[in-house]
């Protein structure tokens, strides 16, 4: 589809049942914020997320399901992640201990840790993060806000 061609892709966890379920809450309104590692954006040599900026949220099979805008894009300390950003991720927490639990297995994953290219990788309270907030602009059928 035409709008999604200049748009870089919103790439929701690893491929697969992870992915599905995230991309299910954003599509259903629950997920309308994200974390990633500060790290991994450095590593992969890619630009940070900008306010404003849009991409194209993607399945598991990458087919362009919606369009993404960032409305708010902060860089903080693992430890200054607060209840409204982890709530707003839309996977049912209901405090930031859980959220961080949640995290932090994902982050210490043999997946994660291949693909940050370090075994031993670990986070903590001053591991930096990028705390996404966004909205949906227009899902796969031409609808949306």
């Amino acid at each position: 589809m035409a709008i999604y061609d200049d748009l870089p892709p919103c790439l929701l966890g690893f491929p697969g049942e992870l992915r599905d379920r995230l991309v299910a809450a954003v599509l259903s309104g629950a997920k309308t914020t994200t974390t990633g590692l500060l790290e991994q954006y450095e590593r992969e040599g890619e630009p940070l997320p900008e306010p404003g900026t849009r991409a194209v949220l993607v399945d598991s099979a990458e087919r362009p399901l919606a369009v993404l805008e960032r409305t708010e894009v902060r860089v903080l300390r693992l430890a200054e992640v607060d209840l409204r950003h982890a709530v707003d991720e839309g996977e049912g927490y209901a405090s930031v201990a859980e959220w961080r639990a949640s995290h932090e297995g994902f982050w210490h994953s043999a997946e994660l840790r291949a693909a940050m290219g370090d075994p031993h990788f670990t986070v903590g309270d001053d591991t930096l993060v990028v705390t996404e907030r966004f909205r949906v602009l227009r899902d796969g059928d031409g609808a949306g806000a």
